[in-house]
């Protein structure tokens, strides 16, 4: 989204579609430019287009609004950079859809796999998607075991040491 004069409202057409058109399991990324990035560009009723369209998720370099009617009436995941009842009409207006953009200065490609939770969200580029799973599923494997092994012996140290890793 790009900043547009105040004179001029109009309603992000092209994110619109992009929640009607994406495919099932699709994120929706919005990255936005200009010095407002605290505007919310998602709402409770985005929330209710994404939600029947069966999309993932969410993830906004600006703000979003009606966070509770969203995680009370849809459970949708929604990570954004803030919450703010300031709307993007009159503000911004979506400039394209489908393409490389900028989100909390990473650039996030179509197609790349989108991983959040309460910790973060990272991007995976597509190309890389099947390495950094292996690898994340040997990282999980292993903290598992080292967390039991600390459980086990009653010493974070003992588990650093066998381990050697925090």
């Amino acid at each position: 989204m790009k900043e547009v004069p105040t004179n001029e409202v109009l309603p992000p057409v092209l994110a619109l579609d992009a929640i009607d058109e994406s495919e099932e399991g699709s994120v929706i990324v919005i990255g936005v430019e200009g010095s407002d990035r605290n505007v919310a560009v998602w709402g409770g009723l985005m929330t209710a287009g994404a939600y029947v369209n069966n999309l993932a998720g969410a993830v906004l370099d600006a703000g979003v609004r009606d966070v509770t009617e969203i995680r009370r009436d849809y459970g949708f995941p929604v990570y954004a950079r803030s919450v703010s009842p300031g709307t993007t009409l009159g503000r911004y207006k979506t400039e394209a859809m489908n393409v490389p953009v900028e989100c909390g200065g990473v650039t996030v490609n179509p197609g790349d796999l989108i991983v959040a939770d309460i910790d973060g969200v990272v991007v995976v580029p597509q190309k890389h998607v099947d390495q950094v799973l292996e690898r994340a599923l040997e990282i999980e494997q292993r903290e598992a075991e080292q967390a039991k092994y600390i459980r086990e012996t009653k010493s974070l140290r003992e588990g650093i040491k066998k381990y050697n890793r925090i």
